[in-house]
């Protein structure tokens, strides 16, 4: 990768995925290896995370889950601080991860800054960021959460690279409900010391 390319550059060049249309398939290669080799791995939505960071060459990657009082909260990141994963929440009404929510559909934008619906949140240190593609995690028409991606620079997510997210927040759907499924079991068993 050339310096041009890499996440954070100030050229003003935008970053851009591998070249000749095998982001999209680079992506779902390396996260069929990642689920295959990480079966119920805590940290397994940091390692998501990080990879789609790194194959669509994007500043910052989050996922946002719905909790159980329907808000939407940040589960996991690459790009933002750290310590707003667990502490930043958004309502489908607040904010652009809120709109992709509450439309179930993706959105692209070269600066989220402009957007109606951008929400600043000083605890994630979303401040340099300006592209944006969200895409719903849906499973069952029901939004489980949402996925992001962010650069620096205005920048222009193709339709391949959509595609590529929407595949990805597929999957992640189905890994979200066996977690929640597993979750619900294991509420369910009956305890050995009641």
């Amino acid at each position: 990768m050339s310096d041009r390319n890499r996440p954070g550059d100030k050229s003003g060049t935008p970053p851009r995925p591998p070249a000749g249309g095998g982001g999209a398939k680079l992506l779902l290669s390396r996260l069929r290896a990642l689920m295959a080799n990480q079966a119920q791995d805590p940290k397994r939505l940091d390692r998501v995370v990080e990879l789609i960071a790194n194959t669509m060459v994007a500043d910052v990657c989050s996922i946002y889950l719905r909790s159980e009082d329907e808000s939407l909260l940040l589960m996991a990141t690459r790009g933002l601080a750290p310590e707003a994963v667990g502490r930043t929440r958004m309502k489908e009404n607040e904010g652009l991860v809120g709109l992709v929510s509450a439309t179930a559909r993706t959105l692209r934008l070269t600066d989220a800054f402009s957007h109606p619906r951008f929400s600043y949140r000083p605890e994630t240190g979303e401040d340099p960021f300006h592209s944006f593609l969200g895409v719903p995690i849906l499973r069952g028409g029901r939004v489980l959460g949402v996925v992001v991606v962010q650069n620096r620079t205005e920048r222009v997510y193709d339709d391949e690279e959509a595609e590529a997210l929407q595949t990805v927040a597929m999957v992640l759907a189905e890994l979200v409900a066996s977690a929640a499924d597993t979750l619900s079991a294991g509420l369910r068993q009956p305890r050995a010391d009641a």
